[in-house]
C-alpha cells in the first residue's frame, strides 16, 4: 500500500502567464505558494486483475479503458500500471471548484503513488512535466502549468515558463520571519459560489490569442511577479498586499465571468473593514477570496466575512510525498 500526500495552493500572482497561448510568445512567470490542505491517494494492489477506484463515486471495471475518471484512467496509462490496482483519493476540502490547484494537485499526487508502487519514484520535475502532459496536451484541458509544479515541488516558489517548454524553479527571496508574518496576514474565504473553471479559462485562452489588450494585460501581470517578490524580500508586506489587489485589478479584464456583482460585494466589504487586496483564488468566477490585512484590521475583516466559512492554513514547505510505503 502506498499513500501520497500532495498540497494545494494559493497564487499571488502572474496567472494566465503559465498558459501556452502566452509563454510560446512572451516568457511567463508565477509566483505562489503551497499550503497545508491536502489530496491524498491510497494505492493498493488487488488479489485480481479488476480495477477499482474510488472518489465522490466508485468505479470497478475489466480494462483501464473504461475508467471514467480522466485523470485516474491517463495516469495509470503515462506509469504503466494496466490492471491489478486499487486507488482512493481523498481531499481536505470539496475539490471541485476551490480555485485552489485541486485536479492538478491530484494528478502528481497519483504520478507519484503510481510511481512509487511500481518501484520506480520520480522526482519533482518529472512529476510535475507529465501532470501537465496529462491534464493540458493528452485531455485538452484549457489550463496553464503552475498548479502541477508548486504541487510537484512546494514552498513558496517562482515558476518560469519558458517558450521552449522548459520550467524553471526557483525559492522565493522571502526570510523565513517575514514568510511567518505574511502567513498570519493572509485570510482564505470560501465565497460560496460554485463555478466551473474551464469555462471561464476557455474565454481567457481566446481571448489571450486574438485580443492584443488581453495580452498586454497579462504582460502587466506578469511584472507584478518581481513586483511582488521584491517587497516579500524587503518586508514591505503591505505593499505586498496592494500589488495582490492590482493584479486582480487586472485579472478582472481577461474574461468575462471572473468576476460578478456578489463576488465584487463582498470584496469591497473586505477593502472599508481593512484589507489593503485580495483576489479570487485560481481561474475566478467563486471559490475562495484571499485576502491580506495588516495585523490591526485582521479581527475587522475577519467579522465583516461573516458568515463566509474561513479555511485556515499554513504556507507549505514539502511538495508531494510519500507518507505511507509498504511494499511486498
Amino acid at each position: 500500500m502506498i499513500i501520497s500526500q500532495t498540497p494545494l495552493r494559493i497564487s499571488f500572482a502572474g496567472g494566465g502567464t503559465d498558459l501556452k497561448e502566452f509563454y510560446s510568445k512572451s516568457q511567463g512567470k508565477v509566483i505562489s505558494s503551497a499550503i497545508d490542505k491536502y489530496i491524498f491517494v491510497v494505492v493498493k494492489k488487488r488479489f485480481d486483475d479488476k480495477i477499482r477506484v474510488g472518489y465522490t463515486r466508485t468505479e470497478m471495471v475489466d480494462s483501464i479503458d473504461e475508467l471514467q475518471h480522466e485523470l485516474v484512467r491517463e495516469a495509470m496509462r503515462k506509469v504503466g500500471i494496466f490492471k491489478g490496482i486499487e486507488i482512493t483519493s481523498m481531499a481536505d476540502i470539496p475539490s471541485a471548484g476551490s480555485g485552489l490547484g485541486s485536479s492538478s494537485t491530484l494528478t502528481v499526487g497519483l504520478l507519484n503513488a503510481l510511481y512509487t508502487y511500481k518501484g520506480t519514484p520520480k522526482p519533482p520535475e518529472v512529476l510535475a512535466r507529465e501532470a501537465s502532459e496529462i491534464e493540458v496536451d493528452i485531455l485538452k484541458k484549457p489550463i496553464g502549468k503552475q498548479d502541477q509544479y508548486i504541487a510537484a515541488y512546494g514552498g513558496m516558489r517562482v515558476i518560469t515558463f519558458n517558450k521552449d517548454e522548459s520550467v524553471l524553479v526557483r525559492p522565493a527571496k522571502i526570510s523565513d520571519e517575514n514568510k511567518i508574518k505574511l502567513n498570519f496576514n493572509l485570510l482564505l474565504f470560501y465565497t460560496g459560489i460554485p463555478r466551473k473553471s474551464e469555462t471561464i479559462l476557455t474565454e481567457q485562452k481566446n481571448n489571450t490569442l486574438i485580443n492584443k489588450e488581453k495580452f498586454k494585460t497579462l504582460e502587466k501581470m506578469k511584472m507584478l511577479v518581481d513586483d511582488m517578490e521584491n517587497c516579500l524580500s524587503k518586508s514591505s508586506l503591505d505593499e505586498f498586499g496592494r500589488i495582490l489587489g492590482e493584479g486582480w485589478l487586472h485579472k478582472k479584464k481577461m474574461a468575462s465571468k471572473i468576476t460578478n456583482h456578489k463576488i465584487n460585494a463582498i470584496y469591497e466589504k473586505a477593502l472599508d473593514a481593512g484589507a489593503i487586496g485580495g483576489k479570487i483564488t485560481g481561474a475566478g468566477g467563486g471559490g475562495f477570496l484571499l485576502l491580506y490585512c495588516p495585523d490591526s484590521a485582521r479581527q475587522d475583516v475577519t467579522q465583516a466575512m461573516e458568515p463566509l466559512q474561513q479555511l485556515r492554513f499554513h504556507l507549505e514547505r514539502d511538495g508531494s510525498k510519500i507518507i505511507f510505503n509498504i511494499r511486498r
